[in-house]
Order: structure tokens, then C-alpha cells, then sequence
């Protein structure tokens, strides 16, 4: 069924079903831009722009600095940055002399920080001043030798003589000879990202120069890209929906990136209004937070060309409120929702335009190829079935780090003789090709035998017009193996009774089936969030086996 791609006929005009991607580095593909569109703005930070041609001018100057501070060909550099220029200076600097950037966040503490050098081996580090004190504590446990501090604020940090220590803004100001033509071969690994720092011990993710130009190419071609457009640039650098596509898919298409180092509600409501980005990339959590400000609500928003939601499912309230205040302030914007993972560098399907599926994350962008098989087998399932989503195309991963057995579990030989990536990630597909996700396969919950996916159950919640956030997870019970729990937040604090987790527990219980009906509910001012803003489900559950534990409760011990 997945090879006679009905989703072809949903795409846009100017979506072609193949693209020719350039077997070029991500340094050259920048270049090639620059080469386009020099005196257009690449970047703009807290009010600093930067056009293409001086874009490349610093990246330039980056890589001669570290060529001459010792990094070469295939050697590994950290980059424990927020999403500022000097970070993404350095990726494509480090891309250009043929090393690979390992992009992690830059306030892990110190046990992780050396945990990430070590696991990636890297000579090199890039950080801010401020966290440095992170480093220096860990120094001789890893193989780094060099580490390269900026500085962002004006308060200034005293750090002791160290011959291992340079700076950035010497080192962007020296004068140093051209380095040489270095023949860097597109598919070799060119970063590690990483995954899974929620639910174990984080996985590097081996990506190659054609893993980020593919994906940067269709997130441009998509989007329809130009250097008449513009990005907010939310999202982290170290995460792949940041870096993938608010950057380097940007740049792929000569768009302006908006850098967002750090950011509160109100600060991106501002930035929206002063700034005037014509697209907007989020996880549910942002949106659904800008759609309750003031300063939102209130702002001319004609100039908004797209949204896009991905990381977390996206509640059909979040999308109708945000979408409202959109057409209410100019703008008929349709937030569409996407679906990606750091395997595939980031996004790897999308809404098509025009089209709205209740659930659906959209059809695959062109190139990749999206398939369910049952779950545990390499069989594919029937249209409707729920199963295993599998992923083939140019934006696949080349692997784990170092952890052969672990890719040979995700990266899989079907009998078309195509090496699909197993997600992990149940799903559907629809006659159309449209994919539905319901829930990762390690988060699903089994209730007196019973499958239960929380995402339908916080879907129904969400509906609730006294709920503001929700969290639903399995809680181990010695009866049920798992009970379902709700955490909710609601819109008036003042509302949080006993009456009220009655009648919730009562609207699930009339539109949903027993088993799937959260048995208690808690209520709470604030839920835990990972360092994109999705909602950490993961720690919620640690919380409660740890309570569990402390009350001598936990069957499971």
C-alpha cells in the first residue's frame, strides 16, 4: 500500500514527489545560499543581523581558528550552547574542516556533561562562561583539550589561567592563514544528537551531511522558502526540531532565523509583535501558552504565513483557540501538525495545506516513505490497523553511537530490500495516506490487560472547560498492574475539591471505555516539562513509584 503513495495527490503544487539533493556538506550548502542571497538577512539576534555573505565570513573565520587551535578532519567538538549565533557559527565551522558537532544543553550538570564528552569522544568543547565552572570539574575525566568560552551577558565571570581555555572573541579577531581544501564525503556522520534522556540513558544519534541537507531541503521545499521569509527560532540548538529545521532548513531556503536563546511566554508574544516572523515552529505547550496571553490576543498578526506544531501531540482545543486569535488579528494561519524524531533529524511529515484530519500528523514529505507494519513483525498492517510506524528516505539516521546491537533493533531490512527505521511509535495510516499517531509503545499503559493510550484519555480532558493541562499515566497496582492517573491544572485554582475530581472522573467514565478512565486525579499548579516544553510524563511516573516506595506500596519490589 505505502509504495503507491496516495498522499501524493494531497501535495501543494510546488511539492514535488522527488527532489535532487546536492551531495554537498551542510558548510557548502550554507555557501551556495550565501552565494544566492548575500545581502539577505540570515540571522537575527536580540537585534544583531547578520546577511549570508557575512554569515559565511564568520563560519569562515571559525574554522580557521580551530583548524589552528589543533581540530581536524573527523575529530569530535561539543557544543553545549543555547540557540545564539556563536553556536551555530561553530556547527557550520566544524562541518567545514570535516569534524563532527556534538550538540547537547549547555546547563547539564557536570556527571552528564562528562558522560556526553567521553560517550562522543570529544577533543573540543564550546560554551558559555558562566558554565564553565561544569567543565572544570570534570576536565581530566574526559578526552578534551581544548574548550573555547563565550561570553553573552555583561556580568563578568573570573575564570582562572588555563592553557586549555580560549576565548571566542580572540579567536573570531586573530588573523590566521586559509586552512586547506578539506574533501569531506557527504554521507559521513557530521553530528550527534541525542534521544532518550527521559526514559534512560541518552542515545547519541549518528546523522550525516545528507541526513541534514535532505531534511533541511524538504522542510524548505514545503514550506515553499524563500529569503523573503522569516523564522522564530524557539527551539534549541541541541535539539533536532530546533537545529534540523528553525536553522538549518531556514538556511536552506535563505530565510531569516530569529535567535531565541531563552524565552518566557511573554517574551515570544513580544517577539511575534516587534519582529513579525511569517512562520512559526512550536511544541502544543507554546501555543497553547501564547494563545492565554494578553499580548497575543491583541497583536496584527497579517503577516503570519505558517505554523507548525510537532514533539507532542496536539489537543484539537489548542489548535481551534490558537487558530481563533489568529483569524481574529488578521491572519487565516492553519496550525498544522507535523511529526519527526531525532532519528530523522527532526520533521519528516506535515498537514499539507488546506487539509485538516482531526489526529493526524499529516503525510510524508517527499522522499520518505512512512508505512505501518504489526507490531513486533516486518509484516505490513492493513489500512485502519493500529501498528508500529516505519520510516525509510534520505533524513534516516546513519545509527546509535556505538551501540551496534541497539541500531540493529531500529534499523531494519524489509522484504522490499529498503532498511526501514522502526519508530517505536503506534500509529495509523487512512486510505489517503494521511497517519494518525497514538502513542509511543513505551509509554502506552496496560490496565487489567487492556491497552490504554493516554493521549486519547488527555484529549478528552482537554475538552473539559475547567481544564487548563493535563497529564495522564500508568501508576503500578498490585489489581490493575496499572491504574490510570490524571495530573491536571485548572484554569481557577480555586476550583480543586473533591467535587471536582468526581465529576471529572465522571465525564471520562460517560465517554470513555472503564478501563481507560483515570481512578484518581490530582490536582497541581504546575507539571514538569523536558528541556523542549513538552509535558515529562516520564518524571511523573518516577514521582509516583518513588512515593509508592517510600510508603513500602510498590508491588513491584
Amino acid at each position: 500500500m505505502y509504495e503507491k503513495k496516495p498522499w501524493l495527490k494531497f501535495y501543494d503544487k510546488h511539492v514535488p514527489e522527488y527532489i535532487d539533493y546536492p551531495r554537498i556538506t551542510m558548510y557548502s550548502a550554507v555557501l551556495k545560499t550565501s552565494e544566492k542571497y548575500p545581502d539577505s538577512i540570515a540571522y537575527d539576534f536580540m537585534g544583531y543581523e547578520s546577511t549570508y555573505k557575512q554569515l559565511i565570513e564568520q563560519i569562515d573565520q571559525c574554522a580557521k581558528a580551530l583548524f589552528n587551535l589543533g581540530l581536524r578532519k573527523d575529530d569530535r567538538m561539543t557544543i553545549a550552547m543555547p540557540t545564539t549565533p556563536q553556536g551555530i557559527i561553530c556547527f557550520y565551522a566544524i562541518n567545514k574542516i570535516g569534524g563532527i558537532a556534538s550538540m547537547i544543553h549547555p546547563l547539564s550538570p557536570p556527571k552528564q556533561i562528562e558522560f556526553f564528552l567521553n560517550l562522543s569522544n570529544s577533543t573540543f568543547a564550546l560554551t558559555i562562561d558562566k558554565i564553565y565552572p561544569n567543565f572544570e570539574k570534570i576536565f581530566d575525566k574526559t578526552p578534551l583539550k581544548i574548550l573555547i568560552l563565550t561570553q553573552l551577558s555583561q556580568d563578568k565571570v573570573e575564570i582562572p589561567e588555563n592553557p586549555q581555555v580560549a576565548w571566542w572573541k580572540y579567536i573570531m579577531a586573530k588573523d590566521y592563514a586559509d586552512i586547506p581544501n578539506i574533501q569531506v564525503n557527504p554521507n559521513d556522520m557530521a553530528a550527534i544528537l541525542y534521544s532518550g534522556g527521559t526514559t534512560g540513558v541518552p542515545k547519541g544519534i549518528m546523522l550525516s551531511n545528507y541526513n541534514f541537507i535532505a531534511e533541511g531541503t524538504q522542510t524548505a521545499t514545503w514550506m515553499n522558502l524563500s529569503d523573503k521569509d522569516s523564522a522564530l527560532a524557539i527551539l534549541p540548538i541541541f535539539h533536532g526540531f530546533g537545529l534540523g529545521i528553525c536553522v538549518n532548513g531556514v538556511f536552506m531556503g535563505g530565510g531569516k532565523s530569529i535567535l531565541v536563546p531563552s524565552f518566557t511566554p511573554d517574551q515570544v508574544a513580544d517577539l511575534i509583535k516587534t519582529k513579525k516572523p511569517n512562520l512559526i515552529f512550536g511544541v502544543p505547550t507554546l501555543f497553547e501558552t501564547l494563545s492565554r496571553n494578553p499580548n497575543f490576543q491583541n497583536t496584527d498578526l497579517s503577516f503570519l504565513k505558517a505554523a507548525f506544531c510537532g514533539g507532542d501531540t496536539l489537543p484539537r482545543t489548542t489548535k481551534e483557540k490558537f487558530e481563533e486569535i489568529c483569524r481574529n488579528n488578521g491572519s487565516n494561519v492553519q496550525l498544522r501538525e507535523g511529526y519527526g524524531l531525532t532519528e530523522a533529524v527532526t520533521g519528516i511529515c506535515a498537514m499539507p495545506l488546506g487539509e485538516y484530519r482531526e489526529g493526524s500528523i499529516g503525510i510524508p514529505f517527499p522522499d520518505m516513505m512512512m508505512k505501518i507494519v504489526k507490531v513486533d513483525t516486518l509484516e505490513e498492517a492493513p489500512i485502519g490497523q493500529e501498528g508500529e510506524l516505519c520510516i525509510h528516505g534520505p533524513a534516516v539516521m546513519l545509527g546509535y553511537l556505538n551501540k551496534p546491537e541497539e541500531t540493529a533493533k531500529t534499523l531494519k531490512k524489509h522484504s522490499d530490500g529498503k532498511i526501514w527505521l522502526h519508530t517505536g511509535d503506534i500509529a495509523t495510516m487512512d486510505e489517503d495516506g494521511f497517519f494518525y499517531f497514538k502513542i509511543r509503545l513505551k509509554r502506552m499503559i496496560k490496565s487489567s490487560g487492556f491497552n490504554v493510550y493516554p493521549v486519547q484519555v488527555e484529549d478528552l480532558l482537554y475538552k473539559h472547560p475547567d481544564i487548563l493541562e493535563v497529564c495522564v499515566i500508568g501508576v503500578p497496582d498490585e489489581k490493575q498492574i496499572q491504574k490510570v492517573k490524571a495530573f491536571v491544572i485548572l484554569k481557577d485554582l480555586k476550583k480543586e475539591s473533591k467535587e471536582m475530581e468526581k465529576e471529572l472522573i465522571d465525564y471520562c467514565n460517560e465517554n470513555l471505555i472503564k478501563w481507560s478512565c483515570p481512578r484518581e486525579i490530582e490536582f497541581t499548579d504546575q507539571l514538569p516539562k523536558t528541556l523542549v516544553g513538552k509535558i515529562n510524563f516520564k518524571k511523573l511516573e518516577e514521582q509516583e513509584i518513588a512515593k509508592l516506595r517510600a510508603a513500602g506500596k510498590y508491588f513491584g519490589e
